[in-house]
């Protein structure tokens, strides 16, 4: 059911290649928007078909607290959830909840919900069964995520965590019978070399669906990210897909990750830039203008001049400027269409 075959060399390290999942097949290199709870803020499911998104990400630690993961799977899983049918990646909730000054030891994390301050854990059994049930083509081992910043010492205590937790979560998948649903195992490791070596072989030789390279400076230094892909690059396998998780604050960061090795990646950034006015257009500073400037109030000209989205073709810069001063609902949705197709379509046309 799952297969990853390349098809293809791009520039650098970068690749062509299919992905063939349960809800269809994945050209990668490919950009995954963002849908935390179960939906892409502002855009119905037709708007995510029309930028070209292929898959979405959506997020355990999100939907394990509302509605339920159990919950979901009584109402037919995720995809008949939100009226999605092709293919759709859980992320574990590790990266949320380790944002949440949680306590954390061996047998798993110990957090306090956003939403009411209610205690709850994941443990990796926990997080991969709620992802099961959740119903996600893709679902990720829970790992422990480490700032940049953190001692050698520290680093390896982390990644050796994720690695005991990589087992353990996939001891519930194997029990279950891998029920038509993918497991990526996660590299940590921080900014240490070696570690990220060692962690990239430790996660090989569990023969896992796919592969991810995680950590808090993954996604928010391109630099630094190229670098850490590069450092493992070399051992990795051929036939499995690599994913840069959170990656795609820009176009550019997107592409960088390409040549660098990544197939696929994912980021918050497109539609929450676009929420407070910043779109893209390659011709300006960050490769994004303010529509919220008044140097737009009488501007006929569509966002980007070679974007091929709803909003380009229908709207001008002038009227998303007076939407978005108006706070209209329709400027969100507008906005969230045109960063996702200049994003989707930077990563779809490369090579």
């Amino acid at each position: 059911m799952f297969d990853f075959q390349v098809k293809g060399k791009l520039k650098g390290q970068g690749r062509a290649g299919v992905l063939t999942t349960p809800h269809g097949d994945i050209h990668t290199p490919v950009f995954m928007p963002v849908g935390t709870n179960a939906s892409v803020k502002s855009l119905s499911v037709q708007d995510l078909e029309e930028v070209g998104a292929q898959i979405i990400l959506a997020n355990n630690y999100h939907l394990f607290l509302r509605p339920g993961s159990a919950a979901i799977s009584q109402l037919g899983g995720i995809h008949k959830f939100m009226g999605w049918n092709r293919p759709i990646l859980t992320d574990s909730g590790g990266f949320q909840v380790h944002s949440l000054a949680p306590k954390i030891s061996d047998a798993g994390v110990e957090f306090t919900s956003h939403l009411d301050g209610s205690k709850h854990k994941f443990t990796p059994q926990i997080a991969t069964t709620s992802q099961m049930q959740i119903g996600a083509d893709i679902i990720m081992a829970l790992d422990h995520c480490t700032p940049n910043d953190l001692s050698y010492a520290d680093t390896k205590r982390a990644m050796d965590r994720t690695h005991r937790w990589l087992i353990k979560c996939q001891q519930v998948w194997h029990k279950k019978g891998k029920p038509n649903q993918a497991l990526f195992g996660i590299i940590q490791g921080g900014k240490y070399r070696d570690l990220r070596r060692q962690s990239a072989k430790f996660v090989i030789d569990q023969d896992p669906s796919g592969i991810a390279i995680g950590g808090q400076s993954i996604g928010s230094n391109p630099a630094e990210t190229a670098t850490t892909i590069a450092w493992v690059k070399d051992i990795l396998p051929a036939d499995k897909p690599l994913y840069a998780m959170g990656v795609g604050v820009k176009p550019s960061d997107a592409i960088a990750a390409i040549i660098a090795g990544a197939d696929m990646f994912d980021c918050v950034a497109p539609t929450r830039l676009a929420r407070c006015g910043l779109l893209y257009n390659l011709d300006y500073p960050q490769e994004r203008l303010d529509i919220s400037k008044a140097i737009f109030k009488l501007d006929k000209k569509p966002i980007a001049k070679d974007c091929d989205c709803y909003a380009c073709n229908h709207f001008t810069r002038a009227y998303l400027h007076h939407l978005f001063k108006c706070k209209e609902l329709l400027y969100y949705r507008l906005g969230s269409i045109h960063n996702l197709r200049v994003m989707i379509n930077a990563v779809s046309t490369f090579g």
